[in-house]
């Protein structure tokens, strides 16, 4: 199983957006330079998330994207699902009618187990916790990387 490039890149946006200063709009080719993503690939992005209604913009010298919701009301979940639409491992756990095994098979709620731990899982990680960690991984990089010139 593999998530796409378009969900996780999805997530790295909405991570910038809420490592910006509060209410701040960020500009998309500032986003996509800093997220070493492309411009192009990231403004097919952005549709989907301000149709779920978890980003604002506005055009303007001072406009650009920003969070529609509070960071800690915005989970994982939200954003994969807004990219791809709700998650299912295999269509029969939600179609069962796609399967003429469905009423049968013991996979079927492997499947349906699995995909409800993932969402579970995302549903509890906010974009909140995320922008905290890139700070802390940020910070860490900035120390290790003076460390390595005293080194030298």
């Amino acid at each position: 199983m593999k998530l796409s490039t378009r969900s996780r890149y999805g997530v790295r946006f909405m991570t910038a957006l809420a490592y910006a200063p509060q209410g701040q709009s960020l500009f998309l080719k500032d986003i996509a330079a800093s997220e070493d993503i492309s411009e192009k690939y990231l403004s097919l992005i952005v549709i989907p998330l301000r149709a779920a209604g978890l980003i604002k913009s506005s055009r303007g010298a001072h406009g650009g994207y920003r969070l529609a919701k509070e960071q800690g009301n915005v989970t994982v979940c939200d954003i994969v699902e807004a990219l791809e639409g709700e998650m299912c491992l295999v269509r029969c756990v939600q179609q069962p009618a796609t399967c003429n095994r469905a009423a049968i098979c013991p996979t079927r709620d492997i499947w349906r187990v699995l995909g409800d731990k993932i969402r579970e899982t995302l549903k509890n990680i906010t974009i909140a916790e995320l922008a905290k960690l890139k700070k802390k991984k940020l910070k860490n990089n900035a120390k290790s990387v003076a460390n390595n010139k005293k080194k030298e």
